[in-house]
């Protein structure tokens, strides 16, 4: 009788592999709440290393971390209209407190644009303020129909950055620099993740933008998922909080400004994007762990050992884990292993050590061979570079395998049927885009004819990535 598998096969059911692959390796559980998750220690140390990787390169774009209430009152909202209008249906309204029915409500912040420019309005005066720079690491509520775990929750981590500009050229340019500089630089080289960086159409842009900047990657099912935006807020909220600078010529300015955002949904795209049948598989420079060596036996001198090569491992600048649980057989242990995705998987037995060897296994490649104890140190970097590599090798050429030039709105429809499609903007508009959404398939961005970001809507040669998405 063949063993059931760990995990479901994607093949068979791609959500239930995910929800399967989410609890057996540990990363999260659903919350008591509806739509709330729990995330647990191995699944909060991916987005920890997300959180270092990510928090030095905003820092490196000049911005700094700060930290704003989580209630806003309700008031604020209403002074955007767009802004209102687009988050109304997910707020979280808070009318009691403290026994007694609060004079206003305070919402629950499903973001901070608000919050956030009705104290820039204090501390902008003038242009010598400027550029205002600011990011925040935090949570935020969003009331979620359609829940799932790290992908749709009601309660998400994230950052936020918000800033504000003397000129239009200046946010603009600002705006491009987090989409590229840290968002995308970030993903490609750490989380080996292909990602296209794309314009939002005017239906898909954050309420209150007056451009929203993307990047969209691709699951392994497919399907489409927006990893990170950057937006362009013109002076929309600036005039809406009248946050005004004295400028060089002595007239009172309103201020250009950017928000952008990315959340803890980058694990749930790191499960669907690299992960197997197996389990997960992690970039190794994400990885909180890049190597754990094994103890196969409990004998003494393969603890020993294996324990010395976990130390000169470390102190070759690997991050490494030593299992010496010989008291949870061998078999189990490399199933967690395997699930959790760990990069390297070094196995020492008394039948190795007597060669002086371990059995070096690569999540990534898939190989597993004899290696020299002795060697493990030099061989490593170079395995974990080449496996990382490989993750966005293949990542890039899932994405280019499944997607289709398409020439009409139908065509598109069927080939987001198993990917994405690419269509001429000219020949879909907003008409064809809201057609394609009546059957449950967006735009996920527009690129420009050379893939690079188009700097505006109807630029000549425009095409529309079209999918459908989580």
């Amino acid at each position: 009788m063949a063993k059931a598998p760990v995990l479901t096969p994607r093949a068979d059911d791609f959500p239930r592999w995910y929800q399967d692959l989410v609890g057996k390796a540990e990363l999260a559980d659903n919350g008591p709440v509806r739509g709330t998750m729990v995330i647990r220690p191995y699944g909060y140390g991916l987005w920890e290393r997300m959180q270092q990787e990510m928090d030095a390169r905003i820092k490196e774009a000049g911005a700094a971390n700060a930290y704003f209430p989580l209630f806003i009152p309700q008031s604020y909202l209403t002074k955007e209209a767009e802004h209102v209008e687009g988050f109304a249906p997910e707020l979280a309204v808070v009318t009691h407190g403290g026994g007694k029915e609060l004079e206003e409500p305070v919402v629950v912040r499903p973001t901070s644009e608000t919050i956030v420019n009705e104290y820039f309005s204090k501390w902008v005066q003038s242009y010598r303020d400027l550029p205002l720079l600011i990011n925040q690491w935090a949570n935020v509520v969003r009331w979620e129909l359609r829940p799932r775990v790290f992908l749709r929750t009601t309660e998400f981590l994230w950052q936020e950055g918000h800033t504000a500009h003397a000129t239009y050229e200046d946010a603009r340019d600002y705006a491009a620099h987090i989409h590229r500089e840290v968002y995308g630089d970030f993903m490609e080289n750490i989380l080996a993740m292909d990602v296209v960086p794309g314009r939002k159409t005017a239906r898909e842009r954050f309420a209150g933008a007056i451009n929203t900047l993307t990047l969209e990657g691709m699951m392994g099912d497919g399907k489409a998922l927006q990893l990170a935006t950057s937006h362009e807020l013109g002076q929309n909220f600036a005039k809406a909080f009248h946050t005004r600078y004295l400028s060089k010529d002595g007239t009172q300015e309103h201020v250009w400004q950017t928000s952008w955002g990315s959340t803890t949904r980058m694990v749930g795209a790191l499960v669907m994007m690299h992960g197997d049948d197996d389990g997960l598989r992690v970039p190794p420079r994400l990885a909180p762990v890049q190597a754990v060596v094994v103890a196969v036996k409990d004998d003494d001198a393969v603890l020993a050992e294996v324990r010395a090569i976990g130390a000169r491992l470390e102190a070759a600048g690997v991050r490494v884990h030593v299992d010496d649980r010989t008291d949870t057989p061998f078999g189990r242990r490399v199933v967690d292993w395997e699930l959790k995705g760990v990069p390297v998987r070094i196995e020492v037995g008394p039948r190795d050590l007597a060669h002086g060897s371990a059995v070096l296994v690569r999540r990534v490649a898939g190989t597993k061979e004899p290696t020299e104890i002795a060697a493990l140190p030099q061989i490593l970097p170079k395995v974990l570079a080449d496996d990382q590599a490989l993750l966005l090798t293949q990542s890039r050429e899932r994405r280019e395998r499944r997607t289709a030039d398409v020439a009409t709105a139908a065509e598109a429809v069927e080939a987001a049927g198993t990917g994405w499609a690419r269509i001429p903007w000219a020949a879909l508009g907003p008409e064809g885009e809201a057609r394609l959404a009546e059957q449950g398939v967006s735009v996920r961005c527009l690129v420009a004819a050379d893939s690079s970001v188009p700097e505006r809507d109807d630029q000549p040669g425009n095409v529309a990535v079209v999918a459908r998405a989580y």
